[in-house]
């Protein structure tokens, strides 16, 4: 029997070779189908609106497209949407540290919960219009002015989801780790942050979706740069593939973010749920 050869055991069929590359992606295509056929249909739809209606205001495919292939080929795309995200990641990294800081107070301390939920509440209230303008108009043209407002923006209604994700702490597993007497840094590793992972990255993907709405607003109206002076300038010219384009490039660039980098760091830090559950 030569070193390649295989030996068939009793009621175990032999897997036909090469299937486990298939194997690999099957599970990841059947996931994204779903997503595909949405996308295919939300295009078909646009295409069919564009030939009805015959409009420079609705552009077909074709005409999206070239747009596309313009700002992606003379690298102004990748230029704009690298320095929109650089202001989006410095501005969501300070929100996110300020609102995990007082969520954690707010979470210990009832007091000091009932003292800050009328900021809390003002900064659900309020549009990011209204934070993008009052930036502007305090810090002028600068790199103060998205951070600050993208902080204003997502820092509320973050600390909303890490406040109650702290409260949903299990009970028990603090008491189990009480009795075991863990360390106040093991309680934090072991307890305390398995049980918040969840509200954490889904506080994250709150956070990105928020500072783009309010970036763009920001660029729009005080900055020369960006992607939301980019739509702006094609605005101003009536230039709706432009927009279209830009609004699609960002658009890739965020579903790459997400399905690149968050579902993979979500799989890796909630494995320990389904492996649980075996």
């Amino acid at each position: 029997m030569s070193a390649t050869d295989t030996v068939a055991l009793p009621g175990v069929a032999r897997q036909p070779e090469g299937g486990g590359a298939w194997r690999a992606w099957a599970p990841r295509l059947r996931a994204a189908l779903p997503g595909a056929v949405f996308c295919l249909l939300v295009a078909g739809l646009w295409e069919v609106l564009a030939r009805t209606k015959q409009s420079p205001l609705v552009p077909d495919l074709a005409e999206v497209w070239g747009e596309i292939l313009r700002l992606l080929a003379g690298g102004m795309a990748l230029e704009q949407v690298g320095i929109t995200l650089w202001r989006i990641s410095l501005g969501g990294i300070a929100g996110f540290a300020i609102a995990v800081l007082l969520g954690l107070f707010a979470a210990r301390s009832r007091l000091f919960g009932a003292f800050i939920r009328p900021a809390v509440l003002l900064g659900l209230t309020v549009p990011g219009l209204v934070w993008a303008l009052l930036c502007v108009i305090w810090f002028g043209v600068g790199l103060a002015t998205p951070v600050v407002s993208i902080i204003l923006g997502i820092a509320p209604p973050l600390l909303v989801t890490i406040s109650q994700g702290l409260r949903a702490v299990d009970s028990e597993l603090t008491e189990m780790a009480h009795v075991f007497r863990f360390s106040r840094a093991a309680r934090i590793r072991h307890v305390l942050l398995p049980s918040i992972v969840p509200f954490l990255l889904s506080g994250v993907r709150l956070a990105f979706s928020l500072a783009w709405k309010v970036i763009v607003l920001v660029e729009l109206f005080g900055l020369s740069d960006g992607v939301g002076y980019q739509l702006n300038s094609e605005f101003s010219s009536q230039n709706v593939a432009g927009v279209l384009a830009w609004t699609l490039i960002f658009w890739v660039v965020m579903a790459a973010i997400e399905f690149g980098l968050m579902q993979g760091m979500e799989n890796r830090l909630t494995r320990w749920r389904r492996e649980s559950s075996l």
